[in-house]
């Protein structure tokens, strides 16, 4: 995925000298990223390269940790998936 990022999306990634160097494991902080800090252009070629189940299915298995509340609960509702009443322990020890 990270071969071919967007130049758009390279501004998200400045800390790094060379975002194409990414091994192919950094995938879910590249999707995190994009998720929590992308624009339209960004997010266009994020579905482009990852099918909406895939994307579910990350969210799924990463969101509670790698994004926001806020933008976790946007995205269960986008990816139509099941939005969870409780909080996770996660969202009680960092209510932020």
């Amino acid at each position: 995925m990270n071969d071919s990022l967007c130049e758009n999306a390279r501004r998200l990634f400045a800390h790094y000298d060379d975002v194409a160097q990414l091994p192919s494991s950094a995938a879910p902080f590249v999707i995190a990223k994009l998720l929590e800090e992308g624009d339209s252009r960004d997010l266009r070629w994020l579905i482009g390269m990852c099918p909406e189940n895939e994307l579910g299915d990350w969210l799924d298995r990463h969101g509670a940790r790698q994004l926001s509340r806020r933008s976790r609960s946007f995205w269960k509702v986008i990816l139509d998936r099941a939005v969870s009443t409780t909080p996770s322990s996660g969202d009680e020890l960092w209510p932020l």
